[in-house]
């Protein structure tokens, strides 16, 4: 007779139990636990190792182990999960998949839903004036009265060039929250999957939905610090292979922001050559050009499965780049090799 070894949720691995199949109403977790088998045993054969004759009534030590760090693994991200979705503010739900490796949840990362400043920098997050339109579409906005076309068309795409500013409707403003100029407030409205990727790009972003091209995707957010201190980490995250700084550098280089250990789902967006998103400056209650939010915009029609990427080193909006920090002689910086796989493949990062 076959037994199964069984842990009990809530209870400690003392209290394990071995049990026969007719015991077990748990469908689910049994085809998982063939699939982990089976995932592992195709693994092996990918290595070429010799696998003598499988006895299916009989665990080999090494596959048991598999199988339970699958399990602890499947749990981890199944909590971080649900952590990720208590802490984002936008409609859009997060969903986190490994189907790769044993990887779990990153370790020193923290959610946030705007941009968090180190200490000694001041955001000021409170406009001065606003819009009295009670239809900022058909109305002369404030925007358009400071020399500023409305970004959007009627259907929420955005219609100007790369390198032109976004003015939004801010708290001052009369017009409501449907208010077409208010589109990046809302935040994410697409569910997104964090998912490993199986080309050694480690984390990616994939939508489980169709996106409209040139429609709002997320924001890029993170710890927002100096220049200076962000050529410090810079050097650190390149000896790691690591890069999440972003020049805010509109109209002056005085700070950037680094998702490294702060940011939310963009943190996990791969780079790519050839790259689906955009990024365009936004200021909506802060004007402060020197200080400009980052929006993520699809540049085409994304199917839902497909991975979410944007150029690290995207140029033509307003001097923006991520990790772009000047490569001075006195402070040559290990390139990082690009893997996106595009045809039109830089070969780099930075």
């Amino acid at each position: 007779m076959e037994y199964y070894l069984v842990k009990w949720k809530g209870c400690p691995d003392s209290t394990n139990t071995w049990e026969p199949l007719q015991n077990l109403k748990c469908p689910l977790l049994l085809q998982q636990f063939y699939n982990d088998k089976h995932n592992y045993l195709s693994q092996v054969k990918k290595c070429k190792a010799i696998i003598p004759k499988y006895n299916s009534k009989a665990l080999k030590p090494a596959i048991a182990e598999y199988i339970i760090k699958k399990a602890k693994q499947r749990i981890a991200l199944q909590r971080w999960q649900e952590e990720l979705n208590r802490r984002k503010n936008h409609k859009g739900m997060i969903f986190v998949e490994n189907t790769v490796d044993l990887e779990g949840p990153p370790s020193d990362f923290y959610y946030i839903n705007e941009y968090k400043p180190a200490p000694g920098i001041s955001l000021v997050n409170e406009a001065t004036f606003g819009c009295s339109c009670t239809d900022c579409f058909f109305e002369k906005c404030w925007p358009a009265e400071a020399g500023v076309l409305l970004a959007y068309n009627k259907i929420q795409q955005i219609k100007i060039p790369p390198g032109t500013p976004i003015y939004k409707c801010n708290s001052r403003c009369q017009c409501g929250p449907d208010c077409p100029n208010r589109i990046v407030q809302k935040g994410t409205q697409y569910s997104l999957c964090i998912f490993r990727t199986s080309n050694g790009c480690g984390w990616g972003v994939k939508t489980l939905v169709k996106i409209k091209r040139m429609s709002f995707v997320m924001e890029y957010v993170g710890e927002v610090i100096t220049s200076e201190e962000a050529e410090r980490r810079g050097q650190f995250y390149d000896n790691k292979g690591i890069t999440y700084l972003f020049d805010l550098d509109y109209e002056s280089d005085e700070f950037t922001v680094d998702a490294a250990r702060y940011g939310n789902v963009s943190h996990f967006v791969n780079h790519s050559c050839d790259p689906n998103l955009q990024v365009f400056n936004v200021f909506i209650d802060n004007l402060d050009t020197r200080l400009p939010q980052i929006a993520l915009f699809s540049t085409r029609t994304i199917n839902a499965g497909e991975e979410l990427t944007f150029d690290y080193q995207m140029k033509g909006f307003g001097g923006v780049s991520l990790d772009s920090i000047d490569h001075s002689p006195a402070k040559k910086r290990v390139r990082t090799i690009c893997k996106c796989g595009a045809v039109t493949c830089r070969g780099y990062l930075n």
